[in-house]
């Protein structure tokens, strides 16, 4: 039967047609109302500023997002209703723009196809980095679930219209009689908003304008003012560094925003030198897993530690208390002096005596990398303000609240009464998502999502980043600027404000195109800083007292740990994955596994292999790889957290435990979402440490999802190679007697040759045309797993929920696999004064430590109290030789000339023997379908999540297996391009989605055939190799040996 469908190139193909008037009635729910917000459309072609008009052009979110609740059939799109002259179809557009949401700030380029921003990489012309929880606020715009609609009073739909002029009236009411009122928000670090806000306040004399943020380094900020006058967080250059010494600091963290790129650009051995780094510190972190030297530390025992090491320095004599790490701190004292101005220090204590201290040893040292010029616009958060409107609010003294993006009813130790404070009250929530503080206010007023928004952002001094919309808006909601220029009485839209405030003050005549295409603007800063006078014998004195009277000092034995249960000192962390918990009902942060644990969907009480084998908590590990875990219940102050699942983690400061923030929130989840528990009834007065705490344990078997124990390789040896500074200046990487990075060796022909160099079978000529490979530098990288995140968005890859990642059914491409060190490993180093490589280790174990070759690998497995910590990104090795290619009985599975290892999705049967034959463990198989099934509902059962989907990638179906593919649609766009320009591709124009997300750089992805590519280099550096290399499979992804900075002078 011949087709009857009617097919058109263009709009304008359709004008006249009867077509037209099928659609309008048959497919769409109403009549699109194109006239409403495209206008005219010769006036739009002709428009100077078509770049802008995009936005106008594109009738996706009109036709598609805003009509997605309406009842009827599924809502299609037309891509354009007005084709724009610099859109292809089909081909992706970037903008670039300022991710800013309170807690986590970056300049990102965003990623966009026919109007729907589907994927975020950092800006690095703006100098640009990206977290985990920054790559996935995609996926958040797309929130149906939560994402406010329309504006409610009393739960009721109200107009925009009624609500400001109802809240206006109120507030000229209040103003009337002189009530006070607290617009209370999170740390916006927006200059042209500050300017609205303080219009506002000036309209309104008896409104405070609060700074809240949920996870606070207030301490930080009042040290800095009180030392230089002005209220700001001090940069760090650790690039420049040559000794870094961190209490408690995650600096590739949270803290400060996270220095990782500065951090590994001073840490580079091919240039014959690296920072020094050492860590003191409780909890496991991030920071302290990429530390020359690690030291454990309970909580207590850091501020002393603190305390004499400025004595050590400063050759005073303030009271503090011995511990432990003396001889260690003088050693350190020492280090820190011989460096000098090249030396710092860092603490991450939110206490404002601790980060006095902290300046004065820095000033001491004349430290170049601590800099308080350039200072850091983020958390501003004030405890002291913040404490003070939750008094008044409690009085009565305070009239209302006007709250916007923060959640005190969550957040607040005390977020209970201050929601019973709220009754009766002005409140008035203007929020992105619905919250615990949006339920507790009258009127709820939805905010644009930063994707959605304009603004402007100033991370730190001089550096200055626009925020621009890359999608209209999906719901009726309007920018909090907006809304108090509204309440203010002006009329001006805040895009034309926006760009008069630019003009005035921060571009100085320069151009505000080529700003907004660039996303960021940079000034001079004045270099003139103003000391003030601080007497440091009053700090150390009341940081002594203060935490003398905290920890009971009479009743602990500070050096033997001879603790009872109800006397652990708890550390509250931000963890990799959720942050403050903002973006709680992300799927794709919830199933990112803690780079350290491993486990995924929950929060856990981390505790030392020494305290849970003496309170009786165990984690076993079940058959299938599971692993399971105990309750307990952590009570301070007679506020108590049931039911905390108990997580043993090696490097766990004996006598301290440590939980995350940011998880427990429950409402507007769905059941799948709703996991782990909330500890911010822990976070009494906004202090990360808190000390008498107490643990029950209690009935109950929890359930982990943890990711690392169902596809570790380890057992195996050549998967990690670390070496010394010191051994990788030295020593010939091949000398078969101390070699660091010996290749795997067989015997041929009576001799001994490298592996590589024998083959069962022809080699193919690989350098003609184009042969990718992928380098991974392993003493860059950190294991932030913003690339983990990317991989998803860019691949498409699904969210399968715990029940499936527990059983190790998890679909990530990529993996980042946490190695701890080994005691067999550590007594060979000490042994024979190498580094240790595995046959060798396994010699050593045999001969000298008389261990059979079972207690060996039971050795390898037992985790020190104070391990070494190695982070390997783990995807498919793309072999010349694949195994998995070999065994395939369709085919489904093949080899590129490009050295891609290709996947023919609607070809393979689902056989699994690829799998079964991968000695990488980085093949997924598909066991369900993960959209449009209610058993798997994340985010990928409706039109709003869907529009983030990469339409380059088709999204997979049960019963197919899928694995990396080297982003085989970003290499071949590429070669599209070059090719249809006329042109050769350049050196660097290749990418993938982990590379371009790398932060560190610790990822280069490129053609090896061309010999200008950065990786063609590092392929054949001296510190590559290929993890299991002895197998000669020949893999496509070369590795970089770690290398340390051991030598402590």
């Amino acid at each position: 039967m011949a087709s009857i469908k009617k097919y058109w190139k263009s709009v304008e193909e359709l004008k006249d047609s009867s077509v037209v008037e099928t659609l309008s009635k048959n497919e769409f729910v109403e009549n699109i109302p194109t006239d409403d917000f495209l206008g005219d459309k010769e006036t739009l072609e002709t428009s100077a500023t078509s770049r802008r008009d995009f936005l106008k052009y594109v009738g996706f979110t009109t036709a598609a997002a805003s009509l997605a609740a309406c009842e009827g059939p599924v809502i299609k799109s037309i891509p354009y209703v007005v084709k724009p002259n610099d859109i292809i179809p089909g081909v992706a557009d970037w903008f670039a723009t300022t991710v800013a949401d309170g807690y986590d700030f970056a300049n990102v380029l965003v990623k966009t196809r026919e109007g729907r921003p589907i994927q975020i990489m950092p800006n690095k012309e703006a100098n640009g980095t990206t977290n985990a929880r920054v790559q996935a606020s995609v996926l958040s715009l797309y929130d149906e679930s939560l994402r406010l609609k329309e504006p409610t009073k009393g739960g009721n739909a109200i107009s925009w219209a009624d609500a400001d002029g109802e809240i206006g009236a109120t507030l000229t009411a209040l103003k009337t009689a002189n009530k006070p009122v607290v617009l209370l928000t999170g740390t916006m670090a927006s200059p042209s908003t500050t300017k609205i806000v303080e219009e506002f306040t000036a309209a309104y004399p008896n409104v405070k304008h609060v700074v809240y943020d949920a996870v606070s380094e207030s301490g930080a900020a009042d040290a800095f003012q009180e030392v230089y006058g002005r209220r700001a967080l001090p940069n760090y250059h650790l690039d420049k560094a040559e000794v870094i010494v961190s209490f408690e600091a995650d600096f590739l963290g949270d803290f400060h925003g996270g220095f990782e790129k500065a951090y590994v650009a001073g840490r580079k051995p091919e240039n014959g030198k690296m920072s020094y780094h050492v860590q003191l510190e409780s909890n496991m972190s991030l920071t302290g897993a990429n530390a020359d030297k690690r030291m454990v530390v309970k909580p207590s025992d850091q501020v002393f530690a603190l305390l004499n090491l400025y004595n050590a320095i400063s050759g005073n004599n303030v009271a503090s208390k011995a511990t432990a790490q003396d001889a260690a701190i003088k050693k350190l004292a020492a280090t820190l002096k011989k460096a000098g101005s090249k030396a710092v220090v860092l603490t991450g204590l939110n206490d404002k005596n601790a980060q006095l201290i902290t300046l004065e040893i820095n000033k001491i040292l004349g430290s170049e990398i601590i800099d308080v010029t350039n200072t850091l616009n983020i958390r501003q958060g004030n405890d002291a303000d913040v404490a003070q409107m939750v008094s008044d609010l409690k009085s009565g003294a305070l009239a209302g609240v006007v709250s916007y993006n923060v959640d005190p009813v969550y957040s607040l130790a005390n977020g209970q009464e201050f929601a019973a404070a709220l009754k009766d009250k002005l409140s008035v929530a203007i929020a992105v998502e619905n919250n615990d503080t949006v339920a507790a206010s009258n009127y709820v007023l939805p905010a644009t999502h930063f994707l959605e928004s304009w603004g402007d952002v100033s991370i730190s001094e001089g550096n200055y980043s626009l925020v621009q919309p890359t999608i209209q808006k999906l719901f009726k909601t309007r920018q909090i600027q907006e809304v108090l220029l509204a309440w203010s009485g002006s009329s001006t839209s805040y895009y034309d404000y926006l760009k008069s405030f630019w003009s005035a003050n921060v571009l100085d005549g320069a151009s505000w195109n080529t700003a907004l295409h660039n996303g960021f603007f940079t000034k001079e800063v004045s270099k003139t800083v103003a000391l003030k006078s601080v007497s440091l014998s009053e700090a150390t004195a009341a940081l002594y007292r203060l935490l003398m009277r905290k920890i009971h000092l009479n009743q602990l034995d500070l050096l033997n740990h001879s603790l009872g249960a109800s006397e652990f000192e708890l550390v509250l962390y931000t963890s990799t994955g959720l942050g403050d918990g903002k973006q709680a009902n992300n799927p794709w942060l919830q199933e990112f596994p803690d780079p350290l644990t491993r486990a995924s969907w929950d929060n856990y009480l981390t505790m030392s292999m020494a305290d849970a084998k003496r309170l009786g908590f165990s984690n076993p590990v079940k058959d299938n790889g599971a692993i399971d875990g105990d309750y307990a219940n952590l009570t301070l102050n007679g506020v108590t957290v049931a039911n905390v699942p108990v997580l043993i983690q090696p490097g766990q400061a004996p006598g301290s435990i440590g939980l995350a923030l940011g998880y427990g929130r429950t409402l507007g989840f769905k059941d799948e979402m709703k996991v782990g528990v909330n500890a911010y009834p822990l976070y009494k007065d906004a202090n990360t440490v808190q000390y008498g705490v107490a643990i029950e344990k209690v009935s109950g078997t929890h359930k982990f999802a943890c990711t690392q124990v169902q596809k570790t390789i380890a057992g195996r040896h050549d998967i990690l190679k670390e070496v010394s500074l010191k051994d990788y200046v030295n020593i010939d990487p091949k000398d078969h007697k101390n070699g660091w990075n010996i290749p795997a060796m067989v015997s041929y022909d009576h001799q001994e040759v490298e592996a590589k160099s024998i083959d069962l079978w022809a080699e193919h000529n690989r350098e003609v045309g184009h042969h990718f490979n992928l380098s991974i530098d392993l003493t860059s990288c950190t294991g932030c797993g913003s690339c983990v995140v990317a991989c998803h968005a860019e691949n498409n890859v699904p969210v399968v929920g715990k029940n499936e990642v527990r059983v190790g059914r998890d679909m990530h491409w990529l993996r980042i696999d946490r190695y701890y060190s080994s005691g067999v490993e550590e007594e060979y180093r000490a042994a024979t004064g190498h580094e240790p490589t595995s046959p060798k280790v396994r010699k050593f174990a045999t001969d000298e430590l008389g261990l059979s070759r079972a207690d060996m690998y039971a050795a390898i497995e037992t985790e020190a109290e104070n391990p070494q910590v190695t982070f390997q990104p783990m995807m498919c090795q793309h072999c010349n030789h694949a195994p998995c290619e070999t065994v395939c009985p369709v085919a489904a599975t093949t080899h590129s000339k490009q050295g891609q290892n290709h996947m023919a999705y609607n070809r393979c049967v689902g056989t699994r023997y690829c799998a079964n034959n991968c000695p990488y463990r980085v093949r997924r198989f598909n066991w369900f379908n993960y959209s449009n099934n209610n058993e798997f509902d994340f985010h990928m059962n409706n039109e709003y999540g869907k529009m983030v989907l990469n339409p380059d990638v088709v999204v997979r179906s049960r019963g197919v297996m899928e694995k990396c593919s080297m982003c085989i649609q970003m290499t071949q766009a590429t070669i599209l391009k070059a090719k249809k320009e006329g042109r050769k591709i350049e050196a660097g124009e290749f990418a993938t989605a982990c590379s371009s997300a790398c932060t560190t750089g610790s990822l280069q992805f490129g053609d090896v055939n061309n010999e200008k590519e950065v990786v063609t280099k590092l392929a054949a550096d001296k510190r590559a190799y290929h993890v299991l290399d002895y197998l000669q499979t020949k893999p496509n992804v070369v590795y970089q040996v770690k290398v340390r900075n051991t030598n402590e002078a």
